[in-house]
């Protein structure tokens, strides 16, 4: 007797689970894509800006990568050009060379002849330029960074309105009245805080790369003014 009704109160428990859930075998083989679905509407913005994060990133990455590319001999042979007096086979070496230490560099070349103070600030406008184009788009990662969280905020007000409205319309304070707010709810907030801690780590992971490509130019820039004031062979 006492097999039975441990029986009996069994299925009333698994009963009571599948319910709660939505059907116990379907929901134990819920997948990533299944759940976030669940997130609501809310998930469409935050999935753009992830792959807006996602495609900032690594476009701007190649593009810092591709222009830190400079050779640890170009200001050696530029040294050497310029000392002898071989202006145009300098330029020529700097304007084959694509990266902003070359351009820059090419810029300090057309004006020598000048002063000083005159080819210094030609070489400073040319690298404000280059450091400009670096850092383009860069913003847009640190919009994303500052409005995912509050997507995720907004899904979670989004959750607890949907969940009293359930409480209000049903006049039931069951579990499986509330598991759409809390999903809505918790599922936002988790994916605004998660994009934007990525994106977050992408911007100052790539500042980082910036600050690393103009001390390099700024060190080309004094290697060069050193050069110019050598006397000639």
């Amino acid at each position: 007797m006492n097999f039975f009704f441990l029986q009996v109160d069994s299925n009333r428990l698994a009963d009571s689970l599948n319910a709660a859930t939505g059907g116990g075998s379907a929901n134990s083989s819920m997948n990533l894509f299944d759940l976030l679905t669940k997130g609501g509407v809310l998930m469409i913005p935050l999935a753009i800006l992830l792959a807006l994060a996602i495609f900032v990133f690594f476009e701007r990455f190649i593009a810092i990568r591709k222009a830190s590319r400079v050779d640890e001999n170009f200001m050696n042979i530029i040294r050497d050009h310029v000392v002898s007096g071989n202006v145009s086979a300098a330029r020529s070496l700097s304007k084959n060379t694509s990266n902003p230490v070359a351009r820059m560099i090419d810029k300090g070349l057309q004006r020598i002849g000048k002063s000083i103070d005159t080819i210094e600030k030609s070489m400073e406008n040319v690298g404000k330029l280059e450091i400009y184009q670096m850092e383009k788009n860069l913003s847009i990662l640190s919009l994303v960074y500052g409005i995912a969280p509050m997507f995720g905020f907004l899904g979670t007000i989004f959750g607890m309105l949907q969940l009293f409205y359930g409480i209000g319309s049903s006049g039931e304070f069951t579990p499986a009245s509330i598991a759409n707010g809390i999903y809505t709810k918790m599922i936002t907030s988790a994916a605004g805080l998660i994009i934007g801690l990525l994106a977050y780590v992408a911007y100052n992971f790539l500042n980082t790369q910036i600050n690393k490509m103009i001390n390099k130019m700024e060190g080309a820039s004094a290697e060069f003014i050193d050069i110019l004031q050598e006397p000639t062979r």
